[in-house]
């Protein structure tokens, strides 16, 4: 006796009838109206991150509009990149020969920039794996008197600073801008790398100790390959603190040869209140490109997680 295969049922026949205008999902019965709520709720948040982000960079995109535009036409329309277009304002701004040289502004930027990254690196690194992992008298006493100088703010320390270095001569030079770097003075950069040290196993210390290494050993080649993301984190915060400084080298760089691209910046707007806009909008937008391009270049150590078994 022989038997016939089961006629398919189709699915929707399974169904009760007052689901069969549902769509199935995650093995529930969703509504097509609940679907549609969040398919708008979803365009609904898109929407506003977008509005949100055209405010906060519009100031930007007219900054630079206003960089290529000549001035009596700087402000003439709201909507970036109409009108005349023309590249007088940045040839004058790194013209030479002129008396803002903007090109030595950049340098001179550059070169304090790049000092004070090493300073802090460097003794905030070296800092923070003295407290994180070494044992020395008063060591909690310190660590807690280094803390405490975040709660001081710069303006009060101002003025016994200006005397301490027009005492040693360093007036109208860049001592008293790199100098404290070297000394691990922005405590929190040292907070930051004790934390992070912190959170490294100990057992990598003790495998390296029983492989001959001392304490020198130990930090060059266990600690400093694993604070990529705090070395990265300092630098590039002190990177852009030092590049947007105005009042240090207000206060301590009297000689324009030295001037910083703050500096330069205000040197647009003469005594009598007239001002190049255009070059000025001009050399403002070359001023954010190495804060953008520093971030770009060390985003990924900034995201980059710690690998906590010494896996690295």
């Amino acid at each position: 006796m022989t038997t016939t295969p089961a006629a398919r049922i189709s699915p929707d026949l399974l169904e009760p009838s007052g689901s069969r205008g549902r769509r199935r999902r995650g093995g529930l019965f969703m509504p097509r109206r609940a679907t549609n709520s969040r398919l708008l709720a979803g365009w609904a948040r898109h929407a506003i991150t977008i509005a949100v982000l055209v405010v906060m960079l519009y100031p930007v995109v007219w900054m630079i509009d206003a960089s290529f535009k000549p001035d009596a036409q700087i402000g003439s329309t709201l909507l970036p990149f109409q009108g005349p277009f023309t590249l007088e304002n940045y040839a004058d701004g790194l013209n030479p020969t002129s008396t803002l040289n903007f090109g030595l502004y950049f340098f001179n930027s550059f070169v304090l920039a790049i000092l004070a990254v090493i300073g802090n690196v460097v003794a905030c690194t070296l800092t923070g794996y003295a407290f994180a992992r070494l044992n020395f008298p008063f060591k909690k006493t310190l660590f807690a008197v280094l803390m405490g100088t975040l709660l001081l703010p710069y303006q009060v320390t101002i003025v016994p600073q200006y005397i301490l270095f027009n005492e040693l001569g360093w007036l109208n030079t860049y001592l008293p801008l790199v100098v404290p770097k070297f000394l691990a003075t922005d405590a929190f950069f040292v907070f930051l790398t004790v934390q992070f040290i912190r959170g490294l196993p100990r057992e990598l210390d003790e495998a390296a100790r029983l492989d001959g290494a001392g304490d020198w050993g130990i930090f060059r080649r266990i600690i400093v390959p694993l604070l990529g993301p705090a070395i990265a984190t300092t630098a590039m915060f002190t990177f852009i603190a030092t590049w947007n400084d105005f009042l240090g080298p207000r206060l301590y760089l009297s000689n324009t040869a030295l001037y910083t691209v703050p500096q330069g910046l205000v040197q647009f707007v003469d005594s009598t209140g007239q001002s190049s806009i255009g070059t000025l909008f001009a050399m403002a937008t070359l001023s954010i490109t190495p804060l953008v391009g520093f971030f770009l270049a060390s985003q990924r150590l900034l995201t980059q997680g710690i690998a906590t078994t010494g896996l690295k």
